[in-house]
């Protein structure tokens, strides 16, 4: 047996390595280059900046010189992922500022915001980007489904109470971080918590669906404001994401040598958001969709106006908005 898995091992390591030779990975994610201090003087806050995409990110904010934010669950490993940072950032480099927030938890969101106001002038930049991926069925404090309570509801929450700081700093942008696994989901109006039924991935992409016709529809309201907003889909990235998902043991050796091979780094999965938070080429552009650096054409239910419409007013609801 111990035999059988080793040359199974060993065959498909051997395959996979020719697979990348002979088909290398398309669209080669490009690292971008700004300016050293092309972000001194800006604020720019980072949810679930300890690991993965979000700690590449703030990464690469701080070598520009922001003030970086790092809003983040575990406080511990947030910290950790600050001192990893700031010593790979270089001698000259922005400051960065670790605070505790649990998307989980309106109560901790609210928290947050009203420290964020009382201590922070202005937010330059707002970067959603915290998220859970198929975990087993649980909710969130307030009694949602837990990954849209964290992927849809707590950044909608944190969004409109920093909306009135965001405005002031205008011009200001927002990020949201969604994925390409929307298609495979749709907004369940009738049982949008999962009450009824919960089906891990189904709940994933209708977050992620969520996340974009959040954008949608903010962008609407933003019209004028000097607040922009856009959306992304990152690709495959080799972060924690994926913590919940059940591998097969003997599987495990050729997924893990698989993702070296074929998924993105998380520094190349932060390059889009590093885009859309930097870059001058996007300074008025909102309410889009990016992919790779580029404007990506959504599916027609993520740019559903009725929709987008209509799920704005149940998540005021939900999260305690309602006028």
């Amino acid at each position: 047996m111990a035999t059988a898995v080793l040359v199974a091992v060993v065959v498909g390591g051997g395959v996979l390595l020719l697979m990348r030779r002979l088909f290398p990975r398309k669209n080669a994610v490009k690292l971008l280059s700004y300016p050293a201090n092309s972000m001194q003087g800006k604020t720019v806050i980072v949810t679930g900046a300890n690991c993965g995409i979000g700690k590449a990110l703030a990464g690469e904010l701080l070598k520009l010189h922001a003030r970086v934010i790092m809003a983040c669950r575990d406080r511990q490993r947030a910290e950790e992922a600050a001192n990893d940072i700031k010593k790979q950032a270089g001698p000259e480099q922005g400051e960065v500022v670790v605070k505790h927030l649990d998307l989980a938890s309106l109560r901790s969101v609210r928290k947050f915001c009203e420290e964020i106001k009382q201590e922070e002038s202005k937010i330059d930049v707002l970067v959603n980007n915290a998220g859970l991926y198929q975990c087993p069925y649980m909710k969130t404090e307030d009694g949602f489904e837990m990954q849209l309570g964290v992927n849809h509801l707590g950044h909608f929450l944190l969004t409109h109470l920093l909306l009135d700081l965001l405005k002031s700093s205008a011009p200001s942008r927002i990020v949201v971080v969604s994925s390409k696994l929307y298609k495979y989901g749709h907004i369940n109006f009738d049982d949008l918590n999962s009450e009824s039924s919960y089906n891990k991935a189904f709940c994933y992409s209708q977050s992620k669906l969520a996340n974009l016709l959040f954008t949608l529809e903010l962008s609407h309201q933003l019209e004028g404001s000097g607040v922009t907003v856009n959306a992304l889909t990152p690709g495959i990235v080799r972060t924690r994401l994926g913590r919940h998902v059940k591998i097969p043991f003997l599987a495990k050796p050729l997924f893990y040598l698989a993702s070296h091979l074929f998924f993105k780094s998380p520094l190349e999965g932060a390059q889009t958001p590093l885009y859309l938070a930097c870059s001058p080429e996007v300074e008025r552009v909102s309410g889009k969709c990016f992919a790779n650096c580029e404007e990506e054409q959504l599916m027609e239910k993520a740019t559903d106006e009725q929709a987008a419409n209509r799920l704005w007013e149940v998540s005021r609801n939900m999260v305690g908005l309602a006028d």
